[in-house]
């Protein structure tokens, strides 16, 4: 339930130009990550990845879809570490996005339930049955063929947007279904399809300089956010100038007062 906490502390790191101003977030990052590690599980007999939840003292082997934003993550972070460990998480996170796309790929309609539960000898079971037209595979999906150029993540995208289209398209829209072992649909359009993930599935089949990785970043609701200009020396405190020498601040006028400052 902390989900956005943990890529928001790599995200910090990379909309800050990875520089030393910004480096106590990827040690952050890391250190959540090895707890992370801590949490795989495989299934029997398939040996799909997932991660599990802790509760207190007691793991439960049940993962939700909005988990499935992991691997994009890993995938993300990978390149911050050295060569061994940076192919010990991409890795990772290509078993986990496996994972992720056989919740679609499991179900009668093609479309993940909300959570699944993982017994032994059983590999994946829908749990809440419920598809909302959530975001966070094909997010992933996005950052692993971005990241590795492997064909295979465009087309495990078409496979869940041809579900999607099959199952859930609409005269005047998109709507989510109530059980995907069913296809009885739901009556309601969640604002984060057309926000996240059709903008992930569009970026999926265009050019990699459409929004390149290099020059922003997403935000967890899938908002670009431009990479800053920065340098360390830049940052710090006081550099370059004398304390008699440091520019006055004019503080920006707010939204309530305008642009002529009249309140």
């Amino acid at each position: 339930m902390g989900d956005s906490f943990y890529e928001y502390l790599l995200k910090v790191w990379i909309q800050g130009n990875r520089t030393a101003a910004v480096d106590s977030y990827r040690k952050m990052w890391e250190t959540s990550m090895k707890g992370l590690l801590s949490l795989v599980r495989r299934t029997s007999p398939s040996s799909f990845a997932y991660i599990s939840e802790k509760v207190g003292y007691s793991f439960v082997d049940k993962m939700d879809e909005l988990a499935c934003f992991a691997p994009g993550m890993l995938a993300l972070g990978s390149s911050g570490y050295g060569p061994d460990e940076s192919q010990k998480f991409l890795s990772l996170a290509e078993e986990l996005a496996w994972t992720c796309y056989n919740f679609y790929q499991s179900t009668p309609t093609k479309l993940a339930g909300e959570n699944y539960v993982f017994n032994n000898g059983q590999d994946m079971t829908v749990g809440t049955s419920w598809n909302i037209l959530r975001p966070e595979t094909v997010e992933s999906l996005f950052y692993l063929w971005r990241l590795t150029g492997n064909k295979t993540y465009q087309e495990w995208g078409w496979n869940i947007f041809q579900a999607f289209e099959k199952n859930s398209r609409i005269e005047s829209g998109y709507v989510g279904l109530k059980d995907v072992n069913t296809g009885v649909q739901d009556n309601m359009m969640q604002s984060f399809f057309l926000a996240e993930t059709l903008k992930y599935l569009y970026l999926l089949y265009s050019s990699p300089s459409v929004i390149p990785l290099d020059k922003w970043v997403f935000n967890t609701e899938a908002h670009p956010i431009k990479i800053v200009s920065r340098n360390d020396r830049a940052m710090s405190s006081g550099a370059g100038n004398s304390v008699g020498q440091q520019k006055s601040y004019k503080r920006p006028l707010t939204r309530r007062e305008g642009r002529f400052g009249n309140k």
